[in-house]
Parts: C-alpha cells; sequence; structure tokens
C-alpha cells in the first residue's frame, strides 16, 4: 500500500498500475484519507474507516474540483464525524432517497391535481413549472430548498408579477400537499411563507351605460343587417368582392346570444359556452351548474336573460346552449364515436362586435365586471351581489365596494341637513339616526 504526502505534486505523478482498475495513495499524515488513480484517468479523494467490524469507504470528490488542501479538510470532518458515531454513509443513501421537487410535484399532479382540482388549475401548475418552477428548483432535493431560493426566483419574474406571485402559489401548493402526504419525510417550514406577494394592478373595466347602449347597437347590427367589413382592394380577387355598400356579414345568433347572456348574468365565458339545456329551470328562472370555479351553483337568470334563451333554437342532437359549429367544435366518445360538442370560442365574432362598438381592447370578462358594478351602484348590497355571482368569498366582491355610492350620499346628506338645521337654529331641527339597512 502506497503511502506519502498528499500533495498536487505527489496526485499529479499517480498513476494507475497496469492491468488494475485503480490504485490508491494514502496520505503518511492523516490516516484513512487517500486519493485514487483509475484506469480512465480520473482521479478521487477518499476516505477509508472501519465502522461495526467492517472497512469502509466513502468518496470525498474528485480531483480537480478539490484542491488537495480542501479534500483534507473535508476528510478531517468525515473522519472526525465517524468517531463521533456518525455513519456518512447511510446519511448520504437518505440524503439520495430524498425526492426533487420535481418527482413530488409530477406526485402532486398525479395523485391530487387529477382528482380534486380544475383542469384549468391542473393545466396552470403545469405551464408555471415548465416556464419557471422546473428550471429554477426543480432538481433540488425537496429537503435542500431554502425561502432564499424561492425568494431568488420570484424576484427574477419581477417584470411579470401576477406569474411571479401564481409560481410562489404553485410551489406553496406542492410543498403543503407533500409535507401531509409522506410521513417518510421531515421537512423544513415552507419556504413560501413570509415571500412578500407583488402588487398586482386591477384589469377591471366596468362599462358605462352609454358604452352598454353602444354595445347593444352593435349586436342589433350584427344580428339584423350585418356588420360592415373591409377587404384589400389591391388583391386580385378584389375585384369579384360585393360593392362597398354591401359588405356586411351577419354573425350567427349563437354568437349574439352568447354575448348577450354574458352581459345579463356575470357568468363566466366557461360557464355559458357550456351550459347545456337541462342545466335551465325556465320556471324558476335559474341555471343550474353542476359544477363551476366555486363549485355547484345556480345563476339567477333575469326577465332579459329567459327571453334570450327562449328565442334560441335548439339544435337535434345536441344538448348544448350553444352547439359548436365546426371541425373544432366536435369532440369523441371513450368509443371514438364523434359526439356534439359546444362552440369553441368567441374570439371572431367578440372581435367584431367590439370593434362596430368602438370599445377596442375591452374582454369578454370585463362584461362579468359590468354586471356587478350597476349592481352595486344601483345599492344592492354586496352580499346580494356576490351571491348573483357566486362569489365563495366576500373579499371578492369587496373590488366593487366602492361603486357603491348611494347609501354614502344619503347618509352625508341627512348627517348635513341635520347639522345645518342646528346651526340654523331652526326649532324643528333634530338629529335623526340612520336606520341600519340589511341587505
Amino acid at each position: 500500500m502506497a503511502t506519502s504526502r498528499i500533495s498536487k505534486r505527489s496526485i499529479d505523478a499517480l498513476t494507475c498500475e497496469s492491468g488494475k482498475d485503480r490504485t490508491f495513495l494514502w496520505d503518511d499524515a492523516l490516516a484513512g484519507f487517500g486519493v485514487g488513480a483509475f484506469a480512465s484517468g480520473k482521479k478521487v479523494y477518499v476516505a477509508q474507516y472501519r465502522q461495526a467490524g467492517r472497512s469502509r469507504r466513502i468518496t470525498i470528490g474528485e480531483h480537480g474540483r478539490l484542491t488537495p488542501d480542501e479534500a483534507r479538510r473535508e476528510a478531517k470532518k468525515l473522519l472526525g464525524a465517524i468517531e463521533n458515531g456518525a455513519d456518512p454513509i447511510a446519511q448520504r443513501q437518505a440524503s439520495r432517497a430524498v425526492p426533487t421537487f420535481a418527482e413530488c410535484a409530477d406526485a402532486f399532479m398525479t395523485q391530487h391535481g387529477t382528482a380534486k382540482l380544475k383542469p384549468r388549475t391542473v393545466a396552470g401548475y403545469g405551464a408555471l413549472f415548465r416556464s419557471h418552477i422546473g428550471p429554477a428548483i426543480g432538481a433540488m432535493r425537496i429537503t435542500d430548498i431554502r425561502r432564499a431560493d424561492v425568494s431568488k426566483l420570484h424576484h427574477s419574474l419581477l417584470n411579470t408579477p401576477g406569474a411571479a406571485n401564481r409560481t410562489i402559489a404553485a410551489i406553496s401548493a406542492i410543498w403543503n400537499w407533500t409535507a401531509g402526504e409522506r410521513d417518510d419525510l421531515t421537512l423544513p417550514p415552507n419556504p413560501c411563507k413570509g415571500i412578500k406577494r407583488n402588487p398586482e394592478e386591477g384589469r377591471e373595466r366596468f362599462l358605462s351605460g352609454e358604452e352598454l347602449a353602444r354595445l347593444g347597437n352593435a349586436l342589433a347590427e350584427a344580428e339584423m343587417t350585418g356588420l360592415p367589413y373591409d377587404i384589400d382592394d389591391t388583391r386580385p380577387t378584389a375585384k369579384h368582392a360585393p360593392k362597398p355598400e354591401n359588405r356586411r356579414r351577419k354573425i350567427d345568433p349563437f354568437a349574439i346570444a352568447a354575448i348577450r347572456l354574458l352581459i345579463l348574468t356575470g357568468a363566466r365565458l366557461n360557464e355559458i359556452m357550456t351550459a347545456k339545456w337541462d342545466y335551465i329551470d325556465f320556471e324558476r328562472g335559474l341555471m343550474n351548474l353542476p359544477t363551476s370555479k366555486t363549485g355547484k351553483k345556480s345563476i339567477f337568470l333575469s326577465a332579459a336573460a329567459l327571453e334570450v334563451l327562449s328565442n334560441l333554437p335548439r339544435v337535434e342532437g345536441n344538448q348544448y346552449v350553444l352547439p359548436g359549429e365546426g371541425k373544432k367544435d366536435v369532440s369523441t366518445d371513450k368509443d371514438g364515436n364523434r359526439i356534439a360538442a359546444p362552440r369553441a370560442d368567441l374570439k371572431r365574432p367578440w372581435a367584431a362586435v367590439t370593434d362596430a362598438a368602438g370599445l377596442q381592447g375591452l374582454r369578454i370578462h370585463d362584461l362579468r365586471h359590468s354586471f356587478p358594478s350597476i349592481g352595486a351602484g344601483a345599492s344592492l348590497g354586496l352580499p346580494i351581489i356576490g351571491k348573483l355571482l357566486g362569489h365563495s368569498q366576500p373579499a371578492t366582491t369587496a373590488r366593487y365596494a366602492h361603486l357603491d355610492a348611494d347609501p354614502m350620499r344619503r347618509a352625508v346628506d341627512i348627517i348635513g341637513n341635520t347639522i345645518s338645521a342646528a346651526m340654523n337654529r331652526n326649532p324643528s331641527a333634530e338629529v335623526l339616526p340612520i336606520k341600519r339597512t340589511t341587505s
């Protein structure tokens, strides 16, 4: 067994003996510290020790990545820990058994997400993992992840504050699920705790009465006479196009009805697009959804909404209120048979209608915000508005509180008139209590 002071010079001179797969050089100053030279030319620092009557060897690191002095310091730590009863090989094996965050995320998605989360939520988590989470911390052992790692990731997404916040929420959800499901793991505290979320600018857009009128006129025009369209007169086929005064295109009644129902109900786009006729209770004025973003719920239908539904034709063999019209709107069942499907989207008709109404940039989801804004302005009360929208949390409806101005206006008038009468020594003046109204 060759011994010598392990140094750069002695390691450079060390080669694997012919006919062997490795040759070791042991340090003559620190017992158990050595370096092995392999037939491939690779050289590795090791520590040799005895534990429970067995001779064991553990790799410290590769020469080149560690200097002889750095390897010697690591060997002293390892051998000292072994003297105190530690088992570094068992510890290393246990560490390797700890799953990476990517493995935990995959388990979360397959065992929890598919069964208990909405498909849209699962898709969102998947996109966040592929784009942000995986490249940053996916390969790390979950027990090695610290708040500094997550904070660094959050900060790197500063230009997309919404995505940054959703990334933190996804990591936190995966972490908490793993902590609850894996009894064999002892996780440190959730690294997302204490990370301040980015402020996000609200994107709510409320349509004014004048804008609603313009949108209504555009819908009526699209339905009755068609919306005007332009063509490129320089194209060879332009000479066969209709005259400018005849260039109008009607929008199909189902798309018109979908937009009107979104305005009149405050429902989410997917709730209207996937509605089936058996959800509609005309007698009670309800659309009973078996599932939604917040679970099973009923959407209240006004007389105007019921009229829109009553005027819609039913397509034989298609149970959807808004039946699909093209190949992309036809799906297949588990046996491969083609089945009817709902309309896929409203992108083209929505773009045409908002352009005709002079409401470029208006999002379909803004119709959902406009519905409660009118209710708040009419002082219907936030609990009622929240019930109409199907909000599960009062805080979600609170964004419309600033629109409920009438109660404040009435209150300030009562207080102001009472004070004014008292200051003017009006003998009939009296302080009137403000009655509490329930909503």
